[in-house]
């Protein structure tokens, strides 16, 4: 069970949000079938991958923009909180209604509106999965980018709000890199539209990039135009084995000099190894001090040489092992390794800590061997996996729920280690977020004049404070 340390889970709290008047008036928007009230089918609305529960007074499924209108200017007549919710697959709390009232559910939200091949574009609803949006535009022979491993469960809206990130990023970059356009309601029913279908747009303030990453505080996306690529020809990736993970992380760096941008680049630990080969034998070598995984794309003679530099540049930095895939299907068993990773971590303990440091890609090596110190001199066992290539590493600290004083050491462990992400030039979160579980550390990342700057601007989005209320800011 994954878990964050920073809270107890609660029972349901009460707004306006369950008198009679305001059930009955969301009714009338949408349907009786599309609002539940019955505590045992709220309560999965009330939880994410964090798994503590908040359950919400209703869950609400909106099918169009002028629902999601008439639905937000109710919660303004009445004063209740809103929170939108699309897969419920994040890890810091963003779509979860800790303060109550109701949820929104974009899970009708499901339309391709338009694919446009010559101008590389898709526009859509926000309840569509990012793999639903990569097998449609595929069928086009054209791909978007971003791919957080939560890609099958995780919704479009979810990813914009939570700017995801995933494998891709060191190429490709994160989710804010390929919105183009964006249809926003806001706190007050007012529906804006940011952005446009063109790459190039300097129009006004970039309220585009502004809602990527507002965790569903300052409006609720009800379509999303998003940027497309041609899908390359061939990808290719190849695996390595490395005495430690210092010296797996040190090989990010030299591809550089190359002329090589990978693709991907993923780094798995030793406990990582010996915890996948546990549960799924994959025949890993549990000698393995650290996986290496790397992969890139484009033509197939481009993908062929990159391959054999990836190769050469392992081995002459003390890869072994070296494994390239000669197949799709290869190719996919090889990235199962890494997507099995979360789930087999469990078998080190019962409550899992999951956070998602970043620094300067340089600044790895240093990163992982430095938080191996942290978690050795507090006596917590400590996993670490993730997207080296891009500097984002997946810390685990893996302790038994049922004893205090290891949660009480897990937790001094997780702010050492967001403050040494900050020392070494980065921040406390890559692709996560901050929710409520990341709130209380925000000062180590941000000072205070800038968040005076953001709680500025949620006041204008959200003036009676009804979007998503108790996250980021304490």
């Amino acid at each position: 069970m994954f878990s964050s340390i920073h809270f107890q889970s609660k029972g349901r709290a009460t707004t306006n949000a369950s008198k009679p008047e305001v059930i009955a008036a969301l009714q009338a928007i949408v349907g009786e079938e599309n609002v539940i009230v019955e505590p045992e089918r709220v309560e999965p609305y009330g939880a994410d991958a964090v798994k503590e529960k908040f359950p919400p007074e209703a869950v609400v499924f909106p099918e169009t923009t002028a629902e999601m209108v008439a639905i937000l200017k109710l919660a303004n007549e009445h004063i209740f909180p809103v929170t939108a919710r699309g897969g419920g697959v994040g890890y810091t709390g963003g779509a979860v209604p800790v303060d109550g009232g109701i949820v929104i559910g974009t899970d009708r939200m499901k339309k391709i509106i338009e694919i446009n091949a010559d101008d590389l574009y898709v526009t859509c609803q926000p309840g569509l999965t990012t793999y639903e949006v990569q097998q449609a535009v595929a069928e086009q022979g054209l791909m978007f980018a971003p791919d957080p491993a939560s890609y099958k469960d995780s919704f479009i809206g979810g990813n914009i709000a939570e700017n995801a990130g995933g494998m891709r990023t060191p190429k490709y970059g994160v989710t804010k890199h390929h919105v183009l356009g964006l249809e926003v309601v806001t706190a007050t029913g007012e529906v804006i539209r940011t952005g446009g279908k063109t790459v190039k747009n300097v129009v006004g303030f970039d309220l585009v990039g502004l809602m990527c990453g507002s965790e569903g505080m300052l409006g609720i996306i009800t379509e999303a135009t998003l940027k497309l690529l041609p899908m390359p020809e061939a990808t290719s990736t190849v695996r390595a084995n490395f005495h430690s993970m210092e010296a797996a992380c040190k090989v990010l760096t030299k591809f550089t000099p190359e002329g090589l941008l990978p693709m991907a680049m993923e780094v798995i630990d030793k406990h990582c190894v010996a915890a996948i080969e546990d549960n799924f034998a994959f025949g890993l070598s549990k000698d393995a001090g650290a996986i290496l995984l790397v992969a890139v794309d484009g033509s197939k003679e481009e993908v062929e040489r990159n391959a054999l530099t990836i190769e050469r540049v392992i081995n002459e930095n003390g890869g072994f092992d070296v494994l390239r895939a000669k197949t799709k299907e290869e190719e996919d068993k090889l990235w199962d390794v890494r997507r099995a990773i979360s789930p087999s971590l469990m078998k080190y303990g019962t409550l899992k800590i999951n956070e998602d440091v970043v620094v300067p890609r340089s600044k790895v090596p240093e990163l992982v061997a430095r938080i191996e110190e942290i978690g050795k001199r507090h006596d917590t066992f400590v996993a670490n996996f993730g997207h080296a290539g891009d500097g984002n590493i997946h810390v685990n600290f893996v302790v038994d729920r049922d004893d205090p004083d290891a949660i009480r050491r897990a937790r001094e462990c997780v702010s050492e280690t967001f403050q040494l992400s900050v020392n070494l030039g980065g921040t406390i979160s890559g692709e996560h977020g901050i929710g409520y579980v990341k709130s209380q550390y925000m000062h180590y990342a941000i000072d205070r004049p800038t968040l005076e700057i953001m709680k500025g601007i949620k006041q204008v989005f959200d003036p009676n404070g009804i979007l998503n209320p108790g996250k980021m800011f304490v």
